[in-house]
């Protein structure tokens, strides 16, 4: 049965060409957001939780699959172009920048492709259930460093697919409740050098794993035309197991041979998001939202050989590598507006500013992430009662990430290294949303008991 999911879940991946972010990630450390959706991302996906967003908004909160009549299905397809270069400082730790930029560092490569899907259906005027598809975490780095820098990391890469059965039920006019089980498969690959010549040979680590967690959520309609949501995200922790092996040269590192199988518990953080969102008038829409995540979960993950035997040569018997992230929590505040232009064109814009779960002390080479300011902005057109297409686009400015190697952070070791990248972040999202049942006939069927905030 383990197995059955596994390769499920993986094939799930495969078939919607399941592309990954780059180092510069769009939000903390390896996590995605801005490949939710392309309504969302006109905003900065302000009012996530109170469900500004449209359908989009089960990924943050299941409750506000409540806001949303009949059946519908929304899709989208986002393209991130995550790009930075470091500069390598002087040799030693500080000095100024080299006069050579390494312009072989381009962190995002050539960019990626990242799908999401939304579908819900009103069972009765209260029940709802709904389905989504995403990929909340994802990671492309190739920093291109030699010598020193290719010891600390030559390459890493994280995929992954959620797919999430949701269940909303409106108690009344005002409040509505929402869970969801999610269904998450991870694949992780990370490669490093084991020397400081150019061409040295390198360790490989690769695994994957599926593991369960849930949301829970809640909207509050205190009264017409304002929705109040919050939403809770439990932390998964993935069982990583797959292998590590040494590459171009023989066990330099490993016990007894060139390849061991390998297990890591890797945890996802648990967050909070919570949001407003309130209409003005017959044309204007305002949305505030703020999220908490628990990165701080993420300290020190060994990694332990799984016939119990040492990993490293010199180790004691048992001893596991270590990959070390001690990040601190992180903090998401968002805000964004709506004008109903006409009947078919609706225009937003929004502003976000997040603070990194990583800090100075502890980047590294493979994720170059640090504070960043969203600037976002984008549009609805409804084409028909069935038929409606959304664009969105975000330029995301991150803080200068400097990376310092000093034999105690971010990983111990001998090597000192110093540099600094600038990473820059667009992000397009295109999404189609369609009615498969008759607007007209959910909308009088919905309207005995739903509010103003209900989404046609």
């Amino acid at each position: 049965m383990t197995s059955v999911i596994r390769n499920l879940l993986s094939l799930t991946a495969s078939a919607a060409v399941l592309a990954v972010a780059a180092s510069a990630a769009q939000a903390s450390s390896f996590a995605i957001r801005s490949g939710q959706g392309a309504e969302g991302l006109g905003m900065a996906y302000a009012g996530a939780a109170s469900g500004g967003i449209g359908l989009a908004a089960m990924a943050w909160n299941p409750a506000t699959i409540t806001m949303f009549a009949g059946r519908q299905s929304n899709w989208n397809a986002t393209y991130l172009n995550a790009y930075a270069k470091y500069d390598l400082l002087a040799p030693g730790l500080g000095g100024n920048p080299l006069t050579q930029r390494l312009n072989t560092n381009n962190l995002g490569l050539n960019g990626a492709f990242i799908p999401a899907s939304y579908n819900s259906w009103q069972i009765t005027d209260r029940l709802f259930l709904g389905l989504t598809n995403t990929a909340p975490y994802g990671l492309r780095s190739k920093p291109g460093f030699t010598q020193v820098g290719q010891t600390y990391g030559r390459s890493a890469t994280i995929r992954s697919v959620n797919v999430s059965p949701t269940i909303g039920y409106k108690i009344n006019d005002w409040i509505s409740v929402g869970a969801a089980i999610q269904v998450q498969y991870m694949q992780v690959d990370q490669k490093q050098a084991l020397a400081t010549a150019p061409g040295s040979p390198g360790l490989q680590l690769r695994g994957d794993s599926y593991d369960f967690g849930y949301r829970l959520g809640v909207t509050l309609t205190p009264f017409a035309g304002t929705t109040i949501g919050i939403a809770y995200r439990s932390a998964i922790t993935q069982t990583i197991s797959g292998w590590a092996a040494t590459q171009g040269a023989p066990a330099l590192n490993l016990v007894g041979s060139r390849f061991s199988r390998v297990k890591l518990d890797l945890p996802t953080p648990a967050s909070v998001v919570a949001g407003i969102s309130h209409t003005i008038n017959d044309r204007w829409q305002a949305h505030l939202g703020v999220e908490w995540t628990q990165w701080s979960a993420l300290k020190s993950i060994p990694v332990y050989n799984t016939n119990g035997t040492p990993l490293l040569v010199g180790a004691p018997p048992g001893a596991p590598a270590t990959i070390r992230f001690n990040y601190k929590d992180s903090w998401y505040l968002s805000g964004g507006v709506e004008y109903k232009y006409s009947q078919a064109l609706t225009l937003r814009a929004g502003v976000a500013y997040e603070w990194s779960a990583v800090t100075d002390r502890t980047r590294s080479v493979l994720i170059s992430d640090n504070d960043r300011l969203w600037l976002s902005t984008g549009l609805s057109y409804k084409a028909t009662d069935k038929l409606t297409f959304d664009l969105g686009y975000t330029y995301i400015h991150v803080n200068t990430a400097k990376v310092t190697y000093n034999g105690t952070t971010p990983a111990p070791g001998a090597r000192r290294f110093t540099a600094e990248a600038e990473p820059r972040i667009h992000v397009v999202s295109a999404g189609l949303t369609y009615r498969w049942d008759d607007p007209t006939v959910a909308q009088s069927v919905v309207s005995k008991s739903a509010p103003i905030s209900v989404r046609y």
